[in-house]
């Protein structure tokens, strides 16, 4: 076994692997298998890269990651207890909206990947790396995280209702449980308010409080303001679909997706290491811009992943969503392939979801966004190599290992 062929059996996923082994064997052009085999070996030399840690290294590393995971969980059971207790936030619970609520959260808030929680610890850690961080600092920067996934779980629960979702996250959407309903938007809301409530707890007296509390009331609005521009956008595409265009669907997505997934974590992390955020633009444009990649790696695997990786049914061909596919589509379909698009796309069918799936086929659009993910890798990671600083260097390339490839 070559040098290359040791590295990659030691570090890449065999699924990984075996997948890409078998796409290579199911083509039949020779000069198409030529360029996917380039391809493969590019993507898997770059996973390499990423990982780029011998067996025990990674080992540790890993160790490291399940001891952060199972602290931050803890300070989740401690929060909500928090929440729920009468005397923390000025509240009168009966026995019933206590249960209420605690099932609300319990439903919503903990249950996805946690990757943007546990975005802001990785970050501070790298930020604090030579110096001890004490046992309430790492519990301040869960306390942001679980800030973030607070917000998260309200703009999905709220999300599911005006996408008319059906499932989230392996399980039924929150309001599409017989005993919730449409009570789940006062649900949606009570969820944004307790971060508020929480911040105001925690750090009020802290010295960047104010600048804190700038950062979560800027990125509420803008999150709030991407997700108008979704569905007015959605409502003026259900009326003419050529209204979709790149430069529209890229102002969604910024506003929507990428301040509060990508953003906010790393200027949570930075606010808490004392840093202003005023010297860290390009930080932020290189965290946007990996939002913008993140959101169409999702609206890929909503019409090509499989619903059992990604916990949900995708529904953005029902529901005339704005997406990365149908933006494409647009741009590249023919005469006929247009008129199949404009009778198909929106409907909820089952024949003409799988008319508008076979249009984005024939266009080879799996392909085009293979080669997009790519393009965008290699600018990214060229970007991130440029980056002087060791800590926000190391900060962008958890980040980017995270996304790059995902299934879920």
């Amino acid at each position: 076994m070559g040098a290359l062929a040791a590295s990659i059996a030691s570090h890449v996923p065999s699924g990984l692997l075996n997948a890409g082994l078998a796409s290579l064997a199911a083509l039949p052009n020779p000069g198409e298998l030529v360029r996917r085999a380039a391809r493969l070996e590019d993507e898997l030399r770059e996973l390499l890269r990423l990982n780029g840690r011998g067996g025990a290294a990674a080992e540790q590393g890993g160790n490291r990651a399940q001891q952060t995971r199972e602290r931050f969980l803890r300070a989740y059971e401690r929060l909500k207890s928090e929440l729920l207790d009468d005397r923390a936030f000025n509240f009168d619970f009966t026995d019933e909206t206590r249960q209420w609520v605690a099932k609300m959260m319990d439903y919503n808030v903990p249950g996805g990947k946690l990757n943007r929680g546990l975005s802001v610890i990785d970050s501070y850690m790298l930020l604090r790396e030579g110096t001890e961080v004490d046992d309430e600092d790492f519990y301040l920067a869960c306390v942001l995280g679980w800030c973030i996934e607070w917000l998260q779980a309200s703009a999905l629960v709220l999300d599911d209702i005006t996408d008319n979702a059906y499932t989230r996250r392996d399980n039924l959407c929150w309001y599409k449980l017989p005993t919730v309903g449409l009570s789940a938007i006062n649900d949606g809301v009570l969820l944004k308010c307790h971060v508020q409530a929480i911040i105001k707890r925690y750090f009020k007296e802290k010295f960047y409080f104010l600048d804190l509390m700038e950062l979560w009331n800027e990125i509420g609005l803008q999150t709030a303001m991407g997700q108008m521009l979704d569905l007015i956008t959605t409502h003026t595409g259900a009326k003419d679909l050529a209204k979709y265009r790149i430069q529209g669907y890229r102002r969604i997505v910024k506003y929507k997706t990428s301040y509060y997934s990508f953003y906010l974590p790393v200027a949570c992390a930075l606010l808490l290491n004392g840093a202003k955020l005023s010297d860290y633009i390009e930080l932020k444009n290189v965290l946007i811009e990996m939002g913008v990649y993140f959101q169409i790696q999702d609206d890929y695997l909503d019409c090509f992943g499989d619903p059992q990786v990604i916990g949900k049914v995708g529904t953005d061909i029902e529901d005339y969503k704005c997406s990365w596919l149908i933006v494409q589509a647009m741009e590249l379909a023919n005469e006929n392939e247009m008129k199949i698009l404009y009778e198909n796309y929106g409907k909820s069918c089952p024949e003409c979801v799988a008319a508008v799936k076979n249009v984005y086929k024939e266009l080879d659009l799996q392909d085009i966004f293979l080669e997009y993910e790519s393009r965008v890798y290699k600018h990214l990671a060229s970007t991130i190599d440029a980056e002087p600083d060791r800590a926000i260097r190391e900060i962008l390339k958890i980040f980017l290992k995270k996304i790059y490839r995902r299934k879920k």
